[in-house]
């Protein structure tokens, strides 16, 4: 009989959740590699088990302590998805330091930026970007198999509790600056605690769970949500490089994996490729992500026998205020992401503060119910209390997501509140319109903003990424034959009036639009001769 582990939010820390766990079951894999993921990254391809992490955690642990790190240091980690970010990341838990996990596709400037915000005493960088890093000066910077070097000020030799900082996570950075994120040790035991108990469709057991991510380690989901949850019920962690379409399944078959975690264009990439007798062959149990295209989520989960299981978080709310469709009626075709739970409080706001009715759109607002509103939340963005005091105004965490809540108190995603097009009084979501485009035949990527109209107010701007086969004389003729399709699909309004065919769209590494950067560069394309004016072709129809 398997032994039962003690609650996450029993510990004080993650440090000592993870060893709780790798008491119970040393021999269990902990985290495993792929042969495709260890050829690209050179290294050994395999399982690690509980056990000899523990072991390869405690010669880092005597390595940072005797170096003089602490509460109170800040460790960069650019180490990609490798089991070396999570060990060092233990490590460093266990002395109460905290870590800023480094995007590694980031540039000079973006780097000089993190360094200099976060203001981390090290970094522990990857060979091949230790100059990079390096090159922004400030900070030592050590490859991961490097001796550590003493720290600059001796911390203080005091236990990591569940109050202090985990983790400095940097938003996406979508719409200006990134933002830091401080996370202690409550919010990260909270992930694990929500998924060991979440149960219904996303029910983990006790027997041997086994994960497959494509996401990054420097992303909450992967980080957090992925991690604790299988650190919750000794389970085993494969994250791979990245999304490979073509190699996905055989990826989940050599994993064995019982649960896999997606974003939004995975499903649409999986359904592009042609249907296969293998499509069933694998273990997966259900999927968990955000952003599957409505029309695709059923025919998904028939072809290929795993529900998408819809949810909401973001890295301000960690599992502190998740939901997720994990109870049926889950509305699938739609946008529903599920029924918050008794422990999340919900209002939807409209713009002049009152309360949305059912069915009506507004700005999603959450707090933890009870005495403790902020309880598994972020603890705040570092040094912008402006910032923080602004999110959390009234009391409610001001999600910036427009959504509208069902007859039986589902809620469905809209879109980012900053996305919305407001067109001649009708309001437009960009994420709308972009689904839509995407199952067009000749486009391969799309991005949709608003742009000044003088008589509308705003005008819907399309980005457009076209296929290979794309000839550029052939321009406004494919633009004009999108829109037709288009005004097909949605109301006239929501239709292209301006659209640009483009390289390359501004996109995060977990695939997001820039929405700052499109709107800089919608303006650009705005000047330029090659943007076509669709305009006349949005006309209301006439019954």
């Amino acid at each position: 009989m398997t032994q039962e582990p003690k609650k996450p939010t029993d510990f004080a820390n993650v440090y000592s959740f993870f060893a709780a766990t790798a008491g119970l079951f040393p021999e269990r894999p902990f985290f495993n590699v792929l042969p495709e993921t260890a050829e690209l990254y050179g290294i050994v391809p395999g399982a690690l088990s509980y056990g000899d992490a523990a072991c390869e955690i405690e010669v880092l642990f005597s390595a940072y302590r005797d170096a003089g790190y602490g509460k109170g240091n800040r460790v960069g980690l650019l180490l990609e998805n490798r089991p070396a970010f999570l060990l060092h990341w233990l490590a460093l838990n266990r002395l109460g330091a905290s870590i800023v996990p480094i995007n590694p596709d980031l540039r000079a400037a973006e780097l000089a930026y993190l360094v200099e915000h976060s203001e981390m005493n090290l970094a522990v960088v990857l060979e091949t970007r230790w100059a990079d890093v390096a090159a922004v000066g400030g900070l030592q910077v050590i490859a991961p198999g490097d001796a550590v070097p003493a720290a600059a000020k001796r911390a203080p030799s005091t236990d990591c509790g569940f109050n202090d900082e985990a983790a400095l996570l940097y938003t996406s950075g979508t719409t200006g600056l990134p933002k830091g994120c401080v996370l202690n040790n409550s919010y990260f035991l909270n992930c694990g605690e929500w998924y060991r108990f979440v149960g219904g469709h996303c029910a983990l057991n006790l027997e041997g769970e086994r994960m497959i991510t494509p996401l990054p380690l420097f992303h909450m989901n992967a980080l957090a949500c992925s991690t604790m949850g299988m650190i919750a019920v000794g389970g085993c962690l494969t994250v791979l490089d990245r999304f490979h379409p073509r190699t996905w399944w055989e990826s989940v078959r050599q994993s064995e994996a019982t649960v896999m975690h997606y974003l939004g264009v995975m499903p649409a990439m999986l359904m592009s490729a042609p249907a296969s007798a293998e499509d069933k062959h694998h273990s997966v149990r259900f999927g968990f992500g955000a952003g599957v295209e409505e029309r695709l989520h059923a025919p998904f989960e028939e072809r290929f026998g795993v529900p998408l299981i819809e949810a909401w978080a973001m890295t301000e709310t960690g599992n502190g205020a998740v939901v997720a469709a994990s109870q049926d009626p889950r509305h699938i075709g739609t946008r529903c992401f599920g029924k918050p739970q008794d422990e999340v409080a919900v209002r939807i706001e409209l713009d002049d503060g009152r309360e949305a009715p059912a069915e009506q759109p507004g700005e999603l607002l959450v707090r933890r119910a009870g005495d403790h509103p902020r309880y598994g939340f972020f603890d705040r963005y570092l040094k912008d209390p402006e910032a923080t005091d602004a999110a959390w105004r009234d009391g409610w965490f001001h999600t910036g997501d427009i959504v509208k809540r069902n007859a039986d108190g589902t809620l469905a995603f809209v879109d980012r509140k900053k996305n919305v097009i407001r067109r001649s009084g009708e309001n437009i979501a960009a994420i709308e319109v972009e689904g839509v485009l995407l199952r067009h035949p000749q486009v391969a990527g799309v991005a949709v903003a608003a742009t000044p109209d003088e008589v509308r107010g705003d005008e819907v701007f399309v980005c457009i990424v076209p296929t290979e086969d794309f000839k550029p004389g052939r321009a406004q003729e494919v633009a004009e034959d999108i829109t037709r399709w288009c005004l097909e699909q949605l109301a006239y309004y929501k239709a292209p009036g301006y659209l640009a065919f483009v390289e390359s769209l501004p996109l995060t590494s977990t695939n997001k639009v820039q929405r700052g950067e499109l709107k800089s560069l919608v303006a650009d394309l705005r000047m330029r001769d090659d943007t076509i004016d669709l305009r006349h072709l949005k006309k209301r129809a006439v019954a």
